[in-house]
């Protein structure tokens, strides 16, 4: 019995890939362009899903969040006290949203949540 029970949670761990991932597993590199858009810096961000499984309703605090150059909201958009990255869909394994933005100083995007999906 007990050896049926250590295959039952070997095979559970190994169809789960062992994944321990977490909103923590997003990360958010943003770099300045060196251009200026209206008077403000631009900014690059990328926003890397570092997990081996998708992760979806990635949102990020963005307190105060603006731009004087329009940013793609199918990427990243502001909602109510947070930001939605790629409109909740899952962002798959290793993948990365890029966009830009033009101000200053630069904003601290951090990851809030997400949905594991392994």
């Amino acid at each position: 019995m007990t050896n049926y029970l250590l295959l039952i949670l070997f095979f559970s761990f190994v169809s789960k890939g062992l994944c321990v991932c977490d909103k923590n597993s997003i990360i958010v590199g943003t770099e300045r362009s060196g251009r200026l858009i209206g008077g403000k810096d631009e900014w690059n961000v990328e926003i890397t899903n570092n997990c081996t499984c998708f992760q979806k309703s990635i949102t990020l605090k963005c307190d105060g969040f603006q731009s004087v150059s329009p940013v793609d909201p199918r990427l990243f958009k502001k909602v109510a006290d947070h930001c939605l990255l790629n409109q909740g869909r899952a962002l798959p394994p290793f993948n990365s949203i890029k966009f830009s933005y033009a101000w200053y100083p630069p904003f601290f995007l951090i990851p809030q949540f997400s949905i594991v999906q392994c």
